[in-house]
């Protein structure tokens, strides 16, 4: 199955190497690496944080910035270093887990919708609409004040929530996707709709669903960040980015590093990522791409030239 989504669709052409300086660009290479460099962080942060994330030292209340605490400490002596490092873990776990739920069920039903029409075309896209009707995090709001509040309720919420801009999109490419030539030679030789949906016609849209799945992952921690400051979410003494905002209102003027430094980590990761995002769009999407100038054209025209006149007086 991968083979198909790497061999028949338009990643493809990622596997050329003379198309890798065109994906990282300068500011490309840079949201990579601060995304890559706070992955591994939150990734080994039981060995790299230097406290565990909800240990208490009295006698450090409020401590400023030191060599044994690396961001000082919050109103009952936790190392805001170590909970930040264990609070992103939850948060890109949690992400992931939203997109996870968002692909299990959108994509599929993207896939029918547009490819079978119909009947299943009109009951998908109404409950979509409905789900839509809503703002997102109103409704996320609601789910989780109803399946009650933990961080699992907040990742199916969202999960939910998410499942149906999914849905329209992957509806939106199989469309076009589903009326070329090659589907129908698909369907003249007698292949299955299963077979024809998942290994001829999604190989062609993952490209654009890849896109749209890595800005969902930036959204979700923002809306996951969001929950728990509004205490829906991740529930304390567990560390979250979005439960830490909540616990530095209170001590705000007394040291402001207690939201200064999660929310900025926040921002530093949802702006990589849609940098990220957008660099890996322009990559695979074709018509992106810049054309050469007519100077760099020329010379490719005089160096092939003079290669063909070098060839016919050998």
């Amino acid at each position: 199955m991968f083979s198909a989504f790497i061999g028949h669709g338009p990643l493809y052409r990622s596997k050329k190497k003379k198309n890798v300086g065109k994906l990282f660009t300068p500011a490309v290479t840079v949201a990579t690496v601060l995304l890559l460099a706070i992955l591994f962080c939150c990734v080994f942060a039981s060995v790299i944080a230097p406290y565990p994330p909800n240990a208490q030292d009295l006698t450090q209340v409020l401590a400023k910035p030191s060599a044994e605490h690396l961001f000082g400490c919050d109103q009952t002596g936790r190392d805001i270093f170590s909970r930040v490092l264990y609070g992103g873990r939850s948060a890109l776990i949690s992400a992931l887990g939203v997109v996870a739920i968002s692909m299990i069920l959108g994509i599929p039903l993207g896939l029918i919708s547009g490819y079978k029409g119909g009947f299943a075309d009109t009951i998908i896209m109404r409950c979509c609409d409905v789900l839509l009707s809503f703002p997102s995090l109103l409704l996320a709001f609601i789910l989780v004040a109803g399946l009650g509040r933990n961080t699992f309720n907040a990742v199916l919420a969202l999960g939910i929530v998410y499942v149906p801009m999914l849905t329209r999109l992957t509806r939106s490419l199989t469309l076009v996707e589903k009326n070329k030539v090659y589907v129908s030679a698909c369907v003249s030789l007698g292949y299955s709709d299963t077979r024809i949906i998942y290994r001829h016609i999604l190989p062609n849209c993952i490209s654009t669903i890849l896109v749209q799945i890595t800005l969902d992952i930036a959204y979700a921690i923002l809306d996951l960040a969001s929950l728990s400051f509004l205490g829906l979410g991740t529930q304390p003494p567990q560390a979250d980015w979005g439960a830490m905002l909540d616990e530095g209102r209170s001590v705000l003027l007394m040291n402001p590093l207690l939201s200064l430094i999660p929310g900025l980590v926040i921002v530093v990761v949802v702006v990589s990522l849609n940098i990220f995002s957008d660099g890996l769009h322009q990559y695979l999407d074709q018509s992106q791409t810049a054309l050469p100038s007519f100077r760099k054209y020329e010379k490719k025209l005089l160096k092939k030239k003079a290669k063909e006149g070098g060839a016919l007086d050998g």
